[in-house]
């Protein structure tokens, strides 16, 4: 019987503990979104320095890792250390040229739902806001 009660104890602490690591695990999603979203910020600005101009909305984030055929003899890449990745809930980062509210580009992860909008968890992680 003592077992018994033992192993339940031990039960509701450890779901307990899984609840709350996985509230941690959706915050570390988002913040490495928008980090990313930040590296690949950097890198983009590094190649309009090189380049001249932001790549093409054809072209993408890939051009960051890899020389498009338009970039001219002044891409000096790689800008970024390793292909770019998809976001934390595996979807693709959507890069825009140019991007929204007048700024040169925009980067976006559509978030947990892979849906554009949303709020808290679901919402959308971009580079303009």
């Amino acid at each position: 019987m003592e077992t018994l009660i033992v192993i339940g104890i031990v039960l509701v602490l450890t779901s307990s503990v899984g609840f709350m690591a996985v509230k941690y695990l959706d915050k570390a999603k988002i913040v490495t979104a928008r980090s990313q979203i930040e590296t690949f910020s950097i890198a983009l600005d590094a190649y309009f320095m090189d380049c001249g101009e932001y790549p093409s909305e054809a072209e993408g984030l890939a051009a960051l890792w890899e020389k498009p055929q338009g970039a001219g003899p002044y891409w000096s890449g790689p800008y970024v250390g390793k292909p770019v990745p998809q976001d934390p809930w595996g979807n693709s980062y959507e890069y825009r040229q140019p991007g929204y509210n007048n700024a040169p580009y925009g980067i976006r992860s559509l978030g947990l739902d892979g849906l554009e909008g949303g709020e808290g968890n679901d919402a959308d992680i971009t580079s303009w806001e």
